[in-house]
């Protein structure tokens, strides 16, 4: 019997994997106006049909990129989305511009492409995982939970 398919995590990722797969009303997860602030170079805004609303900057964005390869990373080096990768300690310290989009489309009617200025453009940040994702106060403590 092949155990190939089995993975070990701790409980916190197990907690947060299950809240990714729990049911979210449809007013939940349908946006009511999409703000993206590329111009002033700050981030999203989204106001949903629910009520509730959501704001991230870009660099948080781009450090919870969905795509499989972003997302693999963020498993290896134990990173929840939006944290950013540790940097590595050098004597001379490089600049990194901050991460702000080059072009923003919108997908179907359910989600956001970003190509970012990184050269990165392969996630799709849909309006589901957005909401998940939120980091209000409200929903920040009930991820805690």
């Amino acid at each position: 019997m092949s155990h190939e398919g089995i993975r070990i995590v701790s409980a916190e990722r197990a907690r947060l994997e299950d809240l990714e797969h729990a049911q979210m009303p449809p007013n939940a997860v349908t946006p009511k106006k999409v703000r993206v602030k590329k111009t002033e170079g700050t981030g999203v805004e989204i106001e949903w049909n629910d009520g509730h609303r959501s704001v991230w900057s870009f660099e948080w964005l781009r450090n919870a990129c969905p795509c499989a390869t972003c997302h693999e990373d963020r498993e290896k080096t134990n990173r929840l989305p939006g944290e950013a990768k540790a940097k590595e300690h050098t004597l001379l310290k490089m600049y990194k511009a901050p991460a702000r989009p080059l072009e923003v489309t919108p997908v179907g009617k359910y989600a956001l492409k970003f190509k970012w200025n990184d050269g990165h453009e392969s996630g799709i940040y849909s309006w589901e995982y957005l909401r998940r994702v939120c980091r209000c106060d409200g929903c920040m403590t009930k991820q805690e939970l």
